[in-house]
This record gives C-alpha cells, structure tokens and sequence, in this order.
C-alpha cells in the first residue's frame, strides 16, 4: 500500500475513521510502544485506557507526528498516510485537546482562536474574523465569550474554548488527553455529553485518555487498553464491567515482589497531616480536606494518576507551596516546612523533577549535595564562612556510595542524565538519615539496576526506623514496598489498606474514582 501524502488526501466531510497499524517507539532501552493497533471507527467516542507509563500518549503523539515512530502505519478511512509533523496532522483534520489548557491567557479568545490557524493573512480584519467567529458559534453546541481574555474564564469555559478552537480549525477527529482533570464533575458531564451527541451524529471521531471509569461506562462506546506498551484488548463497552477494566489496566499481579524488610511494629506517628486543603497553579482547589499519618518504621504509599493532588501535597510537605488550610505535624509540633524546622525533625525529601525542584541547575554537584549542610561544620565551622574542601570531600563519598556518574564533584548538576540528578539528589537526603523521608516518583526513568538499588535504600530507610511517605504513578513500586497503601483521587483518600490485604482491582478502581 502506497502512502499518499497530506496535499493529495481528499478532505472528508463528517467524521472519519481511524487505524494505527503495528506502531513501535523506543526511547534509549525503553520500549514505550511494542506492536501496537489500534482501530477506531468513524463517529465513535473511543476510551483509551492504562496506568501512567502505559505508552498512551506516546502513542497518540505519534499519530499526531509530535513523535516519529520506529515503525507503523496510519490508515485514515482505509487510506494510508504519512504524518510526520503535527501540522500535516491538522491538515489532515486531525486535533488533540491537552491535559492542561493551551490557550494563551492574556489573548482574548478571538485573538487565540485566528492566531492558531496554519494560514494567516498578511493583515488580519478583526471585524471580520468576529463577524466570521459569531457564525460558527451559531453551529456550535456551546460558546465561550469571544472578547474575554482567557485568563479571565472559568475552567469549564477553557476546557470549552480548546474543544472549539479545534472545531473551528476543522479538526474532525479529535484526541483528548484527560479532557476532565480540570473540571467539575457537573462541569465534565456537559462538555463531554455535548461531544456525545456530535459523535453520535456522526459529525466528529473522538478518542480519549482518560483513568475514570464512571465516564468511560457514561459516554465511551469502545475501550482500547494498554499495559506496557502493549496492547492488552480492544473491547465495546457494553462488554466490560469496572473490574475487568481495573484488571486489564493493572494485571492480576498475585507474584508481588517484595524487597527485603525488617519484620516491625511501626512506632508512634512523625507525620501527621490533618485537612489540608491546598490550592494548585491556577487556584483550583487540588488537595481537598486530607488527613493522614505516616508512623515510624512504616512505609506509606500514595498510588493514583497523576494531577490528583500528589504534586501538591509534596511540594506543601516540601515548603514550596503553601495550604489554604488544615496543618502538619511532625513529632507532635505544628510544622510550616521551614528550613530550620526540616533540619531540627530530621526530614528529607525527593520532590517530582529533582533538577527543577529539588537543584540549582548551574551550581557544581558538591554544592548541590551541600544544599542541606552547607551552613553546618565542617563545611562552615561558624555558619557564615564557607569552605569547599570539606564540601567536595563529602561529595565524593557520596558519588562513591551512590555510583552517581560524573566527571566530577565540581561539574554543574545540570550536566548529569536525569537518572544521575536522581541519584545525587538521593544520596543528599538520604545521607542525613533523617526521621522523615518524603519521596515522589523516585525511580522514573532509570534503568533496572538503578531502579533495584534506590527502592532498596528507601526500604533501608524504613527498616532503620524512618518513616517514609511514598508517592508514585508506579503501581508496581507501591505494591513493591509500601506497608499502607492510599489512593488519592480528585485531591482526596479514596482508598486505604495495609499492602498484605490490598486488592489490586480495588486500588484500580479507586484510583479510576469509582
């Protein structure tokens, strides 16, 4: 079969259909896609389902052509096509509606919306594209102010003004990337029944990323599930109940690996939170009314997807983002994440994109490792003068015992792969052998290796008497080390149980919010 390029595809009316054949995408040693088809029928509302890492939106980038695969093909309505850049995807009427909203927040919606056409005059009449942009809205199902700046709107009339920027551009097959993560619930059912009804009629094709089942069961006719990057099934469904697709996305998973751990009674509680409530980026209330305590010698896992109100409460815990309400205790005294009071309770702590969070990108790896101790002898004997031989002496055990590759302690951090920025960043907050370690996806994108020597320290951590609060988008590694696993969902616990009792298909299901 001859693949035909964009300029010579026929445009198509209404919506069209859509086969990924065979697709394969490799990054480094990882495996993000492996023989992967998918088919999706012309008007359908198709689910595309699996735990974060599962290869979905790699596999839909590389349909969109953000990706070039390794190998695959693309049919769209029974012909093949070549996509190789986003802007052939659009011309071919294909879109995709982000996560997080794309839409410029300081241009009014008129101004985003002409702006993101592929062709645009040398001189654009404003009068004119409204006049233009009021008749399209008249077909349109629901409208967003065209003169209001984006910033000024509320999170539904965003999420409404993305999906229509693509009707507008023609997109006639769109892909949505957690559409929902963002809305109310109220907010959600409208927007996504609203699309309901034009795939229904046939108008548009829609295929969504989603981890929430009870809107897979309300508007989705068909469910493609990965795992791995490995397509698991493709199912209608009407086929399906919420336990088979619980067990699709995560596995039965009876064999858990455990990694060696002391038999222990935990102690008493050294973090203890109690309603929290923290606002994220945009003011949206992210973490909702969270109480939860983490005892000594006890590992506790917080599982779900991510955009769950994770990446919030860590950065509270860490000092980087301040609560609305509700307090943190550790040891029993009220805790406002200052650096004192991190240095006096002995807390450590490995936030999300250590380079970004957790480093100072052009200072050498000494320094960084010192970010804890730098004020502390040896390396200042007074608290104001600062020696860097005893800084880099330190550096250097630290590299040894924590095998961070790297010319050397006085090379920038930002020079370091992601996995070795890992591991310094570890080694720092694990050397204090500290009462408290908080820790956040500690093992994304290293190697096996790495993967088994990090979860064997922070075990280590736990067995000495630490206790650790885990968060991770790895169900393996919650199940892997965890004591007490939670599952936070829509910013709240939507599941507890001690490791040895969990149910796999409730953690899934808990973590799909049903």
């Amino acid at each position: 079969m001859t693949a035909i390029g964009v300029a010579h595809f026929p445009p198509h009316e209404g919506a069209p259909s859509l086969e990924l054949l065979g697709f394969c995408k490799r990054f480094g040693s990882l495996m993000a896609l492996d023989d992967v088809s998918v088919k999706v029928k012309a008007g359908a509302f198709h689910a595309l389902l699996g735990e974060n890492g599962a290869g979905k939106s790699t596999l839909v980038k590389c349909a969109m052509g953000y990706y070039a695969a390794d190998q695959g093909q693309i049919l769209l309505n029974g012909r093949e096509v070549e996509i190789h850049r986003p802007r052939q995807a659009h011309e071919l009427g294909l879109g995709m509606v982000y996560q997080h909203f794309t839409l410029v927040p300081n241009m009014t919606v008129l101004e985003n919306f002409v702006l993101s056409r592929d062709q645009l005059p040398a001189v654009i009449d404003w009068s004119a594209e409204r006049r233009a942009l009021k008749t399209f809205f008249e077909t349109t199902p629901f409208t967003v102010p065209l003169d209001t700046p984006v910033a000024d709107l509320a999170a539904g009339q965003k999420q409404k003004g993305e999906i229509l920027r693509q009707l507008y551009l023609k997109r006639n097959l769109l892909i949505l990337d957690e559409p929902t993560s963002v809305l109310t619930p109220d907010e959600a059912d409208e927007v996504l029944s609203t699309l309901k009804e034009l795939t229904d009629a046939k108008q548009i094709t829609i295929i969504t990323i989603t981890h929430k089942f009870r809107e897979v069961n309300a508007f989705c006719d068909t469910v493609t599930v990965l795992r791995r990057g490995k397509l698991i099934d493709t199912k209608p469904t009407a086929e399906l109940d919420n336990d088979m697709m619980a067990e699709m996305m995560v596995g039965r998973r009876e064999n858990r690996t455990v990694v060696e751990r002391n038999v222990r009674e935990p102690g008493k509680p050294v973090l203890q939170v109690e309603g929290l409530c923290v606002a994220d980026n945009v003011g949206q209330r992210a973490v909702e009314q969270l109480t939860l305590d983490v005892r000594a010698g006890e590992i506790v896992g917080i599982a779900g997807v991510s955009g769950n109100g994770q990446r919030e409460l860590v950065e509270t815990l860490a000092g980087q983002r301040h609560a609305e309400s509700g307090r943190v205790l550790v040891h029993g005294e009220l805790y406002r994440a200052t650096r004192p009071e991190m240095i006096r309770h002995k807390i450590a702590c490995l936030p999300e994109e250590p380079l970004r969070n957790a480093c100072v990108a052009e200072m050498s790896v000494a320094e960084n490792m010192a970010l804890r101790s730098f004020d502390q002898p040896p390396a200042s004997p007074d608290g104001i003068r600062l020696r860097r031989s005893p800084m880099r002496a330190a550096a250097r055990k630290l590299i040894d015992a924590y095998r961070v590759k790297t010319p050397g302690p006085d090379a920038p951090i930002k020079g370091l792969s992601g996995g070795n920025v890992q591991r310094a960043v570890l080694a720092r907050e694990l050397s204090s052998e500290g009462d408290l370690l908080i820790v956040a996806n500690p093992c994304f994108g290293l190697d096996f290796a790495a993967v088994a020597e990090i979860r064997g320290r922070i075990v280590q951590a736990r067995n000495r008497g630490a206790a650790v609060l885990l968060v991770s988008e790895d169900l393996d590694e919650i199940l892997q080390l965890s004591d007490r696993i939670v599952v936070m969902f829509d910013g709240k616990l939507a599941f507890e149980a001690m490791a040895a009792q969990a149910e796999i298909g409730a953690i899934g299901r808990a973590m799909a919010g049903h």
